[in-house]
């Protein structure tokens, strides 16, 4: 769903990986990354994550940045709940994802009864 969500960006790429993040930013010659925050408990972990990787290399960078109001208190958890229970999703995610919530929701009603 990341891949499709994506691709109408030519300098935006998907890239999975197996490992540290650091290690395959060093294989990649990625020296920063940025990580979005929503709250308190977001900045916590990666506040901790950050410093983790700076530790296991010291020329590793983390640059958050945060939401606008509208989305600061969106989660996947709250998306995946309001998609469940049959709610319009679609200001929260794009087109393409909220096919595939719908497509996941409709099977698991169907398989249920």
């Amino acid at each position: 769903m990341v891949i499709n969500s994506v691709a109408c960006w030519d300098r935006v790429s998907v890239e999975p990986f197996d490992g540290l993040l650091v290690d395959e930013a060093r294989s990649r010659n990625i020296h920063t990354i940025i990580r979005g925050l929503r709250a308190v408990t977001d900045f916590e972990y990666e506040f901790q994550m950050a410093l983790t990787n700076r530790s296991l290399d010291p020329h590793f960078e983390s640059v958050f940045l945060m939401p606008s109001n509208e989305y600061s208190y969106l989660s996947s958890t709250l998306v995946r709940e309001v998609a469940r229970l049959g709610g319009d999703v679609s200001k929260f995610v794009p087109p393409y994802v909220q096919k595939k919530l719908k497509e996941v929701y409709a099977r698991r009603d169907k398989t249920a009864h």
